[in-house]
């Protein structure tokens, strides 16, 4: 068997500068640093390191090329909303690098031990508050280089991530059969018609933080902290809420595609009351549903272009997400004809 591939973030003299800088900018900001430097996890996306200091611990990440522009992206939301962001003590966004405070404990903690998913309530309502105000702001992200899954671009990329079979794994292990590859083809239509009737709901366009789950959001002292934006892109706002569900679905223990329990409604609709300056609930309530299937392919998207750059056994590790989320895709495609 071959052997894995060394991630950059192994690397010894990648990992000289990045100590280097973390130290010079803890420096040039007047904290002490009071203990060494540990790598907490280390992908082939992104590495995070833990900084012990004289005013409380900091974090440091790095993110792979191809998201690099998560670090500006961070900076330019801690900017308009500094009270739900990371708080930053230095970024360096040619290389995508960040140093930011310590955010405090992960929502999982207060959720999984106990199967109780109402810390949630607090956290997707400013979510919702969060995404509307950023509707403002959507060129400005645009032009970070955040991918454009908006509804008029997502029938052409569709096409294009059918046409790159290699990626869809068809007839292997855990890939798509012919049948559903056929199944995917015969749908572009219906697709491109979904993204028509979900964009006449008239919900404006906005950052869809990609990977929305209990474990990428910090609260401390009753702040709560939105971090870990690499899968971020422009789309329907609705699409974050596939993330979402997957994460109290498995902190509830309940099977795929199984009926939501009725604490996961009452956040679903927390959520949706936010935005009903734009549609009425039962508008709302029926542009979530047409949204699910948009969900699963932004959600293809984003582990596409991740497993485009990967290779070897770490290409293997993974891509298998791509052919399970378009069957997904095809599940919720057919919820709509119920």
């Amino acid at each position: 068997m071959a052997a894995a591939p060394q991630l950059r973030w192994h690397d010894p003299a990648w990992q000289e500068q990045a100590h280097a800088w973390i130290r010079a900018e803890a420096e040039r900001n007047s904290i002490q640093i009071t203990g060494g430097i540990e790598q907490n996890h280390a992908y082939a996306w992104s590495t995070v390191m833990r900084v012990p200091t004289d005013q409380g611990l900091l974090f440091f990440k790095a993110t792979a090329p191809e998201t690099i522009y998560e670090s500006a992206l961070t900076q330019l939301l801690a900017n308009l909303y500094p009270d739900c962001l990371p708080e930053l003590v230095s970024v360096d966004t040619a290389r995508g690098w960040m140093l930011m405070r310590d955010g405090g404990g992960q929502l999982r903690a207060s959720i999984r031990p106990t199967r109780d998913v109402r810390p949630w309530e607090p956290v997707v309502t400013r979510y919702a508050e969060l995404q509307i105000g950023l509707a403002e702001h959507v060129s400005e992200i645009l032009a970070l280089g955040i991918p454009d899954h908006r509804l008029a671009a997502l029938p052409a990329l569709y096409k294009q991530l059918l046409a790159e079979e290699s990626n869809l794994m068809i007839g292997q292990e855990k890939g798509l059969t012919s049948a559903e590859f056929q199944q995917l083809q015969e749908l572009t239509p219906r697709f491109g018609q979904i993204c028509v009737d979900l964009a006449a709901f008239g919900i404006p366009e906005s950052l869809n933080h990609g990977d929305f789950h209990d474990g990428n959001i910090l609260v401390k002292d009753g702040r709560i902290t939105f971090f870990d934006w690499g899968d971020a892109s422009v789309t329907h706002p609705f699409t974050s809420l596939r993330t979402f569900f997957v994460s109290m679905e498995i902190a509830l223990d309940l099977e795929d595609f199984a009926p939501p329990t009725s604490e996961m409604i009452a956040l679903r609709d927390g959520y949706l009351e936010c935005w009903e300056g734009f549609a009425s609930k039962e508008q709302l309530l029926k542009a979530y549903h047409v949204s699910r299937p948009v969900a699963s392919i932004v959600k293809t998207l984003a582990w596409h272009q991740t497993i485009s750059r990967l290779d070897g056994s770490l290409r293997e590790e993974y891509a298998w997400i791509v052919p399970e989320l378009l069957r997904e895709f095809m599940v919720y495609e057919s919820m709509l004809n119920g």
